[in-house]
């Protein structure tokens, strides 16, 4: 296939609407190198939306408030980024190493917003919880993905593959000034994809573990970190309780941060007890301490002494009984973080209730509030209030309080779905098993994309979790919801893991609706990625399913999904006939946008087969349903067609007139995907017409689109007409310029 045949018509577009906005989100596009279509791509090939303005990330988080001593490690750091930046020959890794808690991600921080000038072409920050009590390591493939937001790629630019999607992220940092802090490593083998190429950039990392393979294999210089020197550790706790009362209590100080060993997250939790409780003497808090670390044992397989345990211990217990509960709670609680009105489900409180006991527990150290409204915990603290809520609370109490978690997330997500797509079929969602899931609702489409951007990642994990405890009916109901997400924001690779295990859920339930819907859905995931094979085979179960149920809505979608894969199989007869079954299907029902978008594809691929006088009598027909209708992305698609109809059948005025309505359309849309087409199309019919101004300006835009949203085909072609326009321009000059 070559650039010319690529399926690029409002029909086309129509298609994919329907695989991404019927069959959740949009396709972004097709990739055509060397006359193939191919499912690993680069990101150049790609059709994205532009962002017009430089992103310059600035990831890095706040760095702690009361970082102290770490003299000799961060000048040491200074001088193995300097030695290796002047070597120059590749990127410049340091590992900071050392046991959990010992303060390896506040070093880090401290010394990256300290240096920050070194960077001006800003920092990257991912923690890749390489040792979640939960045991949910990022892979570095979604830490990529999140680079690649942060550095402003749109979703449809980037591409499905993970090695290309690691290419696209080294192409777009090199020869940048950046910094790169990658936090909490579980090996070396997650860190590998995430090193830039260039000389120019820094990597920070810190692990656990001894990474030996990036001393070996990259040059990167490892940074042991132990723990607090006596005087350090002396001095971070007297920067949370003052220099009186520390003075004033010397020997229970000493015994204190005899029990802490020079653990920065012991000695701040210590600290924050003491503070919290000015009036109380040190020697109190310092024999509580030592009678309870009797019987704790050591944490995170020996890396922990038994005094840290002592003094999380010790720290639970000084809670009421309402904040203990809840901080197990969020210990269960599955995701990287949680946000208040979640937390608010999980414990079945009130909005203002959730908010008043989270503020008690960050304000004991026991969670962090990193950014407004959303909270975390360490890794280890999290394993212990996990421990607690064990030995606490009952196994029933624990899984009712996730399911009211889970039905919380499930029914805000379908309730954003509904604001993205309200047009796609609808789904019947079951109600919440738990009273108490209440869930968010959010005023309009913006709101709806911001809650699914932030809860993404929790999301998903709760996802696992419904697999994991065999909620068959939730994993494939959560699965369906998130697909039109998933589609616009081009989390591919997601999309297809999700749908995989709702597919597997559906199975188990014996619901021929659920297992329909979970064929189409991941036959739509399996085009988008160009896995075509796997496409048309649950394409075919799923056809086969909505006939023997007669289901018609399963049949029109199903059938529509079709016509786009014939497309890219170069195989308009098929695909006609395909769209044609949909069309007459869907007059039966009161669907009318529906019926736009079908009348739209079959007028499309009736163009594109020369019947041209049927093409225009369904287009027009599409575009009065879209404007009766309120459905101005189907108002877009039928201009676009009735330009192309009107182009190819010589009337060049009527195709401009069509196409600048188009164009006007997608704008107010904010779709800058479309925009290239149009102001492509738009560019071929004023060249004929002899604007050649207008021509070259249209073509010149749309170049650059094409270029900005990594669309190389395009965009070389439009260079080519352009130098073509150039070259007869020149060779006609003196003539008039037909009108302009």
């Amino acid at each position: 296939m070559t650039a010319e045949h690529l399926p690029s018509g409002p029909a086309a577009r129509t298609v994919e609407s329907v695989v991404r906005n019927e069959l959740s989100g949009r396709v972004a596009g097709h990739v055509v190198q060397a006359g193939v279509i191919h499912g690993d791509v680069h990101a150049g090939d790609l059709y994205v939306h532009p962002r017009r303005e430089r992103v310059v990330p600035r990831q890095l988080v706040l760095p702690p408030r009361l970082f102290t001593g770490r003299t000799q490690h961060l000048a040491a750091l200074t001088r193995d980024v300097a030695e290796q930046d002047d070597a120059g020959a590749t990127v410049a890794i340091a590992v900071i190493g050392g046991p959990g808690g010992v303060g390896k991600t506040a070093l880090a921080l401290h010394w990256a917003h300290r240096n920050i000038d070194r960077f001006p072409d800003g920092q990257l920050h991912v923690d890749l919880r390489g040792f979640a009590p939960s045991g949910e390591v990022m892979s570095p493939e979604v830490a990529v993905r999140g680079f690649l937001d942060a550095l402003g790629v749109e979703p449809a630019a980037i591409p499905p593959g993970p090695d290309a999607q690691a290419a696209l992220y080294r192409s777009l940092v090199a020869g940048k000034r950046m910094l790169v802090v990658l936090d909490n490593v579980r090996g070396s083998e997650q860190v590998e994809p995430l090193l830039p190429g260039s000389p120019t950039c820094t990597v920070l990392v810190t692990s656990r573990r001894r990474l030996t393979g990036l001393v070996t294999r990259h040059g990167a210089r490892p940074l042991d970190l132990g723990v607090l020197t006596e005087a350090e550790a002396r001095e971070l706790f007297t920067r949370h309780v003052g220099a009186a009362r520390v003075a004033t209590e010397p020997h229970a100080v000493a015994e204190l941060l005899g029990w802490c060993a020079g653990l920065p997250i012991a000695i701040s939790v210590v600290a924050a007890r003491a503070a919290r409780h000015a009036t109380f003497p040190l020697a109190v808090l310092a024999e509580e301490l030592r009678e309870e670390s009797e019987r704790l044992d050591a944490l995170d397989g020996g890396e922990l002494t038994a005094s840290l345990r002592a003094v999380l211990s010790w720290s639970y217990r000084a809670l009421d009984r309402e904040q203990a509960e809840i901080l197990g709670l969020l210990g269960l609680a599955p995701g990287p973080d949680i946000g208040l009105l979640a937390a608010a489900a999980l414990a079945a409180l009130s909005r203002p209730r959730a908010h008043a006991v989270l503020q008690v527990l960050e304000d004991a150290s026991l969670i962090q509030q990193h950014v407004p409204g959303r909270y975390r915990m360490h890794d280890l603290l999290r394993l212990y209030a996990a421990e607690q809520a064990d030995e606490d609370r009952s196994r029933d109490d624990r899984a009712t309080a996730l399911r009211r978690l889970a039905d919380f997330y499930l029914h805000t997500a379908f309730a954003a779905d509904r604001l993205l797509e309200p047009h796609r079929p609808l789904m019947e969602i079951d109600p919440p098993l738990v009273p108490g899931g209440r869930p968010h609702r959010m005023p309009d489409r913006a709101a709806a994309l911001a809650w699914l951007d932030t809860e993404h990642p929790c999301l998903l994990a709760i996802h696992r979790l419904a697999v994991t405890r065999g909620w068959h009916r939730m994993v494939w109901q959560l699965a369906w919801t998130l697909t039109a997400y998933h589609g616009r924001r081009g989390h591919l690779q997601d999309d297809l893991a999700v749908l995989r295990a709702g597919l597997l859920s559906a199975r188990r339930l014996e619901d021929t609706t659920a297992l329909l819907w979970a064929h189409q859905f991941l036959g739509a995931a399996y085009a988008l990625v160009d896995r075509h094979a796997d496409a048309f085979d649950h394409l075919g179960q799923a056809l086969d399913l909505a006939q023997d149920a007669c289901d018609v809505t399963g049949q029109i979608h199903t059938h529509h999904a079709f016509t786009w894969l014939w497309e890219v199989q170069e195989d308009d007869q098929r695909a006609l006939e395909h769209a044609t079954s949909a069309l007459r299907l869907c007059r039966g029902l009161d669907q009318p946008v529906w019926e736009a978008d079908m009348l739209n594809s079959v007028g499309w691929f009736s163009a594109r087969l020369g019947h041209h006088e049927q093409a225009r009598t369904d287009c027009q027909a599409a575009l009065a349903l879209s404007r009766r209708h309120h459905y101005p992305q189907g108002e877009a698609y039928a201009l676009d067609s009735l330009g192309y109809l009107a182009h190819h059948t010589g009337d060049h005025r009527k195709a401009e007139d069509y196409y600048q309505q188009s164009l006007a359309l997608y704008r107010n849309l904010g779709d800058a995907y479309d925009e290239a087409i149009i102001l492509d199309h738009l560019g071929e019919t004023q060249a004929v017409l002899g604007h050649h101004d207008r021509a070259r300006h249209n073509w010149q835009q749309a170049l650059e689109l094409y270029r900005t949203q990594h669309r190389a085909a395009e965009a070389d072609r439009t260079q080519s007409r352009l130098d073509e326009h150039g070259d007869r321009e020149h060779r006609n000059a003196g003539l008039p310029d037909g009108g302009d």
